[in-house]
């Protein structure tokens, strides 16, 4: 604009100093029709010049919002740029989660076929380990092992919880090493089948006594059946008995325990 106005008033001079030639030279008409070119030549510059600084400002302030927009998508691309970044290292994660798990699934595939037969052999000796133990809850725990072996054939349980079931039975039969019990049982005395009251005191005594404590005996694990015994462990069983069904404080009881042997 000061380019403009600086313009003018140089057009400005020139025309007074047109104007002065003019009339020293007497020339009129000639001066009126100059000055009309003149100043029609100027004032279409100046409103072209009006016109191309509106052209400016346009595009100036269309130049400013493209810039605006410029720098908003470019954010979003940085934003973009650091999202896949992160998704990449996700993937990555996730690609060498599942190498590991593809290489778990195979050592679990090895697995299931060395645990099915280490749980029937672990089955087959726990029955064994029974058979030898001294008899008490026999049925029970014989029970116990038809179910493990049935549990073994069935395809609807898993391998896992087929093995559980097992560490279960070997836990409860370790157990019994380490309680005292007393219950019912039938068992053959002197040729005849009796209703007698069992006690288990871990597994260091197996005795029983008649209900009218007429007869007590104990099991022979050497000779592998009941013996009798003398009047003396009568009172013994029988506090023993009452001990472990809890209707007697605990206390010392005479019981016969066997000799260690080698």
């Amino acid at each position: 604009m000061r380019d403009h106005r600086r313009r003018a008033r140089l057009t400005l001079l020139r025309i007074s100093w047109f104007f002065g030639i003019m009339a020293m030279t007497g020339s009129g008409p000639v001066l009126s029709q100059s000055l009309d070119e003149v100043l029609g030549v100027r004032a279409s510059t100046t409103s072209a010049g009006r016109d191309s600084q509106l052209k400016i400002d346009d595009l100036r302030e269309e130049t400013q919002d493209l810039l605006s927009q410029f720098k908003q998508v470019m954010k979003i691309v940085d934003g973009l740029k650091a999202y896949n970044r992160q998704q990449e290292r996700l993937i990555e994660g996730q690609e060498q989660e599942i190498a590991e798990l593809n290489v778990s699934i195979d050592q679990v595939t090895v697995i299931e076929r060395q645990i099915g037969p280490l749980i029937e052999r672990m089955i087959d000796n726990l029955e064994k380990f029974v058979e030898l133990d001294a008899p008490f809850l026999v049925r029970e725990r014989e029970d116990r092992i038809s179910f493990l072996r049935e549990t073994l054939d069935r395809a609807d349980v898993s391998v896992s919880e087929k093995f559980s079931q097992v560490l279960q039975a070997y836990q409860i039969e370790n157990g019994y090493g380490t309680t005292i019990d007393a219950y019912t049982d039938t068992i053959e005395v002197q040729g005849s089948e009796r209703q007698v009251d069992m006690l288990r005191w871990g597994r260091v005594i197996l005795a029983f006594q008649t209900p009218d404590q007429e007869i007590t005996g104990v099991w022979d694990k050497k000779a592998g059946d009941w013996q009798i015994l003398d009047s003396e462990f009568r009172s013994g069983v029988r506090n023993g008995i009452r001990i472990a069904r809890k209707t007697q404080t605990a206390d010392i009881v005479l019981l016969p325990v066997p000799a260690p042997g080698e």
